[in-house]
């Protein structure tokens, strides 16, 4: 069984900093993109960002020089290093991997999701 899981979420005040991490465990044979979704009160699940193919990063536009986002490819994790937070910036936040894994001797490639990491930020 494959599967996406986060951590690193919590409470912290106007201004700091909080860094996710998300790791990928199962019988994975690669992983082609991974990315960042938040999704806060009342609204819809967004992209914060995500890394496509090798290096190239995308970021929505007011995480912008605040979030970095980076991968370990040996270890199958992906981070979001989150500086500068803002009170806007409270929401769950959710990693997503485009997988591909064996199943009983099968392969399969599809979009996983973790369960998602709650950041809080107070003003």
């Amino acid at each position: 069984q494959v599967q996406l899981v986060e951590s690193g979420g919590g409470l912290v005040q106007a201004g700091g900093s909080l860094r996710l991490s998300c790791a990928a465990s199962g019988s994975i044979v690669s992983i082609r993109d991974m990315g960042w979704y938040r999704q806060a009160p009342g609204k819809e699940r967004a992209l914060v960002a995500e890394i496509i193919g090798p290096n190239r990063a995308n970021y929505e536009d007011s995480v912008k020089g605040r979030f970095t986002i980076s991968r370990d490819y040996a270890k199958n994790m992906a981070f979001l290093q989150m500086n500068s937070l803002k009170p806007e910036d409270t929401a769950v936040y959710y990693c997503k991997a485009d997988v591909t894994y064996v199943d009983r001797f099968e392969h399969f490639e599809r979009d996983l999701w973790g369960q998602g990491t709650q950041v809080t930020v107070s003003s």
